[in-house]
């Protein structure tokens, strides 16, 4: 799909299935209590399925030199029309943190959002505890509008978020 000289990214596939599985059980402890991605055959389908409807794109972010999954890029509930609007998820992979290829996926996926798919605004929402995450979206331009008490549930949690967002003037990616 879209490519820079360290992260490939491209719309996940049925044949990522294990290996993304694998990656998200050796990430658990990255991960919690911050998300909850799939971690079995069954909540691998759900995911791929849910991509499949226009509404949701799954991005697999893999490291260009050895080609090992680095992340996830979500874009989730892509609307058109007049608001042209979607909100953005991602996570990584333990081992491939601190190299920068998490910050190169998302400015592929952001990338990828306006210009291709011409979304005019992303929306990213993080948990205040997320360092990492709140880094990344702000090393990206994003700006903090706001904050949502028990926003989403995750893990069994209605957890805060702050609001986090971007417009397509606004990027420079």
């Amino acid at each position: 799909m879209t490519s820079s000289s360290s992260v490939v990214i491209r719309p996940v596939r049925l044949e990522d299935g294990a290996e993304l599985i694998t990656a998200n059980l050796a990430s658990i402890s990255l991960h919690e209590p911050w998300v909850s991605p799939c971690r079995d055959e069954v909540s691998f389908h759900a995911y791929f399925n849910r991509c499949q409807d226009g509404r949701y794109l799954g991005l697999i972010a893999r490291e260009r030199a050895g080609g090992r999954i680095a992340g996830v890029v979500n874009l989730s509930e892509i609307v058109g029309g007049f608001f042209q609007n979607a909100y953005l998820g991602y996570y990584g992979i333990a081992g491939m943190s601190g190299r920068g290829l998490m910050t190169e996926a998302v400015r592929l996926g952001v990338s990828y959002a306006f210009h291709d798919l011409g979304l005019h605004r992303l929306e990213a929402n993080i948990q205040p505890g997320n360092a990492p995450s709140r880094a990344l979206a702000k090393r990206l331009g994003f700006r903090q509008e706001g904050f949502s008490p028990r926003y989403l549930k995750i893990a069994g949690d209605w957890r805060d978020h702050e609001r986090w967002a971007i417009l397509a003037e606004e990027w420079r990616g």
